[in-house]
C-alpha cells in the first residue's frame, strides 16, 4: 500500500450497511465464506437504511393520487414527496420534472419517444446500450471513442457544427462509464451542445451512486438513472428535467392517471385531456415503493456526505489499481489514461485467460462476485480490447472454453457498501489465480464457464 493509500484509510468514513454483508457462499474448493460483491456496476446492493424504510412503510401501502382512504392519502403525499425528495438530490431548476420510471433504460427510451420531428441525436459509440440504442425514430450520427476529454468535446463541436439541416438536436452522454468507470467532462459538453443550439441528456446511472449529480451545475437538460445503482431496490428509476419537450409528447403510456380528462364524442370517438405534470408520462398504479426506495436512497447518501463516500472510494480504487499493477499480465482497460478520474469501475483482461474462466474462478473458489462480459456497451469494448467492431457477441460471455481467447473483459466495480476485506480477497485472489492456475476444472456451459462437477 502507497503511504497515499494509508493515510487515506486513517481519514475516511466506514462502509455504509448494506444488505447481504454477512451472507456466505459455498467454494468448490470445500467450505464457506462471506459472500464479496464486487458488482455494484450491475446492480448494488440494497442500503439497510432504504431496506428499513420501505420495511417501516410497507404495512401503510395503499393506492395513490386516486384513493379516498387514509392509506391511499398517506401512500399519495408519500409517493409525491419522494419526487421532491429526488429534484433536490438531482439540484433540478424551477420548472424541471421528475418522472418516475423503470430504469436508466426506460427514461432514456421515455425521451426517445418525446423527441421533436427531425431532431438529430448524438451519441458516442462509448455509451452502454441503454444511451445507444432508444433512438430509432430519430436520426443518429454515432461518434467515435475520444482518447481524452478535450478531444470527446471538439468531435462534438464539429458534429454539431456540420449538421445539416439545423434543426432540434440531442446529446446523450454517460456521465461515468460502466466500463472503465472514467468520468466525462460532462459540463463542457453541455456547454458545447448548447452553444450550438443543441440539448443535452445525461445517464448517470453510474455517476450517481457515486457523486453528487446537479441538473443546475451541470447545465445538462435532463438526467437518467436507476434505483438498483444507487442502493435502493424494486424496478424504478427517473428522468428529470427541462418540461417543454415532455409536456408536448403524447404520453409514453396512454391510460388511468396520465389522462386528465376523457369525453365521449358525438361520432362515438373520445377525446383526451392529458395531464402536463409529470403523470402525463406515469400511466398505470406507479410503483410506489421504488419511488419511495429511491428517495431513501437519496437522502442516506446526501446525509452520509458525497465528499466522505468519495474519499472512500478513491482510497479503494487505489487499492485496486496498485494491486493490480504489481500483476504483469493484467491489462486495465481505459480511454482517457491512468490519471483519468474515475468512480470505483475497473475492467481489466488476464494475459493467457479466457476471461468467463477467470470470473467463474473468482467465484467458485473465492466467493467473490464480479461481472465478465461486453457488459452491454459492445462497441466500446471491442474498441479498447482491439477487435473488430463487426465481431458478434452477446451481453454475457460469447463462447469460448477455458483457455481459448474470448472477446470480454472481466469488470469488478464497488461503492459505498464495500468493505476492506472484499478488495483485498479480490486482490490477493487474481495474484494467486495468475500465478498458481485455478485449483478446479470448469467446463463451458450454455456459454458460461462453470466448475465441472
Amino acid at each position: 500500500m502507497s503511504v497515499s493509500t494509508a493515510a487515506a484509510a486513517q481519514t475516511i468514513c466506514a462502509p455504509l450497511p448494506v444488505l447481504g454483508r454477512d451472507v456466505t457462499v459455498p467454494l468448490v474448493t470445500g467450505g464457506e465464506v462471506t459472500y464479496a460483491a464486487l458488482d455494484y456496476a450491475a446492480s448494488a446492493p440494497a442500503l439497510q437504511r432504504v431496506w428499513d424504510d420501505v420495511a417501516a412503510y410497507a404495512p401503510y401501502y395503499g393506492s395513490v393520487h386516486r384513493g379516498a382512504g387514509y392509506l391511499s392519502q398517506l401512500s399519495t403525499d408519500l409517493f409525491e414527496n419522494a419526487r421532491r425528495t429526488v429534484a433536490e438530490f438531482l439540484g433540478c431548476r424551477e420548472g424541471d420534472q421528475v418522472v418516475f420510471t423503470r430504469s436508466t433504460t426506460d427514461s432514456l427510451n421515455l425521451l426517445a419517444a418525446a423527441l421533436p420531428a427531425d431532431c438529430q441525436v448524438f451519441v458516442f459509440e462509448t455509451e452502454h446500450h441503454a444511451s445507444l440504442l432508444p433512438w430509432r425514430d430519430a436520426r443518429v450520427t454515432y461518434l467515435d471513442a475520444p482518447r481524452t476529454h478535450q478531444q470527446a468535446v471538439e468531435t462534438l463541436e464539429k458534429a454539431l457544427a456540420d449538421r445539416d439541416p439545423y434543426g432540434p438536436a440531442l446529446v446523450c452522454v454517460t456521465g461515468a462509464s460502466n466500463v472503465t468507470g472514467e468520468l466525462w467532462p460532462v459540463r463542457e459538453l453541455a456547454a458545447a451542445a448548447h452553444a450550438h443550439g443543441a440539448r443535452i441528456v445525461l445517464d448517470a446511472a453510474q455517476l450517481a451512486p457515486h457523486h453528487a449529480v446537479s441538473v443546475a451545475d451541470l447545465d445538462v437538460d435532463w438526467v437518467a438513472f436507476s434505483g438498483h445503482k444507487l442502493y435502493a431496490p424494486f424496478g424504478s428509476g427517473v428522468l428529470a428535467g427541462r418540461a417543454d419537450w415532455l409536456v408536448q409528447a403524447q404520453p409514453y403510456l396512454a391510460g388511468g392517471g396520465a389522462s386528465r380528462k376523457v369525453t365521449r364524442r358525438e361520432d362515438g370517438g373520445v377525446d383526451v385531456e392529458w395531464h402536463e405534470s409529470a403523470a402525463r408520462h406515469e400511466a398505470g398504479s406507479p410503483n410506489v415503493i421504488g419511488a419511495y426506495s429511491i428517495a431513501s436512497a437519496c437522502k442516506a447518501l446526501t446525509e452520509a456526505g458525497f465528499d466522505s463516500l468519495v474519499a472512500r472510494e478513491q482510497y479503494l480504487i487505489e487499492k485496486v489499481r496498485e494491486g493490480l499493477a504489481d500483476v504483469p499480465e493484467v491489462r486495465i482497460l481505459s480511454l482517457f489514461g491512468d490519471d483519468a478520474p474515475r468512480v470505483g469501475v475497473i475492467s481489466f483482461v488476464v494475459e493467457g485467460w479466457n476471461s468467463s474462466h477467470f470470473a467463474a474462478a473468482l467465484s467458485a473458489e473465492y466467493g467473490i462476485g464480479v461481472r465478465d462480459g461486453l457488459f452491454c456497451a459492445h462497441p466500446l469494448v471491442r474498441t479498447l480490447l482491439g477487435s473488430d467492431p463487426q465481431t458478434q457477441g452477446e451481453c454475457g460471455a460469447p463462447e469460448a472454453a477455458p483457455g481459448e481467447k474470448s472477446l470480454n473483459a472481466i469488470r469488478v466495480s464497488f461503492g459505498a457498501g464495500t468493505p476492506d476485506e472484499h478488495v483485498e480477497r479480490f486482490v490477493t485472489a487474481v495474484r494467486e489465480l495468475v500465478s498458481d492456475g485455478a485449483k478446479w476444472r470448469y467446463r463451458t456451459e450454455d456459454g458460461r464457464c462453470v466448475p465441472a462437477v
